[in-house]
This record gives C-alpha cells, sequence and structure tokens, in this order.
C-alpha cells in the first residue's frame, strides 16, 4: 500500500495510454511524473494496426514493463503495464482508472489531445484527462522520428533506453532483411 493511503481509503488510479513503438524517453518521463500522482498507475499499450507498428505488441509491453523497476523504485508508486484493443475509456474502467493522463509536446499534440479529451469525456464523463506538458529535455522526441532516424542508420541511443534500442535496431534489420 503506497504511503498515505489508509484501508478502506479510496486509491487514486491513473492510466497511461500509447503505442510506444518504441517506448521513448520522453514516455518514461510522462509515466514516472504521472506515477508521483496517483497511487497506481496503469501503461496501457495500445494494439493500433491502424498505426502498422514496427514491433509486435508483446514486445512493446516487453520493452515498457522492462523500465518499470527503476520508475517504481524513484517513485514509490505501483506500476502496471497492460495492452489493450478497445476504446481507451472502456480500458480505463477495466482498470478501475479515474484519470487519464497524456503527454504534451508540441501544439499540434494539443490539438488532437484536446479533441479526445472531450470524446473521452462524453463517453464517460467520471473519467478526468491530466495534461502533462513534456519537459525540455523531450519535448521534440516521437517514436516515429526514433523509428526514421534508426532506419538510417543514426544514433538513437539518447532518445530511447538501451534495452529498447536493441530491439529497435533487431526490428528494423529483420524488416530489411525480410
Amino acid at each position: 500500500m503506497s504511503e498515505g493511503v489508509h484501508a478502506g481509503e479510496p486509491r487514486r488510479v491513473g492510466f497511461y495510454a500509447g503505442t510506444f513503438d518504441p517506448v521513448t524517453t520522453g514516455h518514461l518521463d510522462v509515466i514516472e511524473r504521472a506515477a508521483r500522482l496517483v497511487d497506481r498507475l496503469v501503461i496501457g499499450v495500445a494494439e493500433n494496426p491502424g498505426k502498422n507498428p514496427l514491433m509486435p505488441l508483446a514486445e512493446r509491453v516487453e520493452c515498457v514493463e522492462n523500465e518499470l523497476p527503476a520508475i517504481a523504485a524513484r517513485t514509490g508508486g505501483e506500476l502496471k503495464v497492460v495492452s489493450f484493443n478497445s476504446l481507451l475509456v472502456e480500458a480505463v474502467k477495466l482498470h478501475g482508472a479515474s484519470l487519464i493522463f497524456r503527454g504534451l509536446r508540441v501544439l499540434t499534440d494539443f490539438d488532437y489531445e484536446i479533441q479526445m479529451s472531450g470524446v473521452n469525456r462524453r463517453l464517460d464523463s467520471s473519467i478526468e484527462t491530466v495534461f502533462l506538458m513534456a519537459s525540455e529535455r523531450t519535448q521534440f522526441i516521437s517514436s516515429r522520428l526514433v523509428k526514421e532516424i534508426a532506419s538510417y542508420g543514426g544514433v538513437v541511443s539518447e532518445f530511447v533506453t538501451p534495452y529498447t534500442q536493441e530491439r529497435l535496431l533487431a526490428r528494423l534489420k529483420a524488416r530489411a532483411a525480410g
């Protein structure tokens, strides 16, 4: 049980969702900051076949899971990774969350996220969306750019962890060979 939460008290549960193809240091920054605001943070890895992910769902889940022990040690929070293939609000409810965390990097993120927030609010008015601004050191990082840089042989070690980098480069190599 988290500090400050007593038996019988409601726990604040948050949900942070993404495709995480691959999970970046920007995502990890949001996860760590969100974890400090709730008793339990569920990280939802969306199947999202429409985005044509490079990494299979199980591998994306594994990459996120690999990073959580260090974050949990720093935050003291309870963290859990799940995969989902449903409306976000349905996944949020399924896991007992009442907050959706979203990271914002640039103005175009805001335009999209405010629309999604409004739709999610209409679908379930009991779920709140919390926007966390990307930190200065991560605001320019996106999974799409990381994949593009890596596909041209560029160095991505500043944008992903070593574990994720290894997985990403292996996927790109397999794609080029196949």
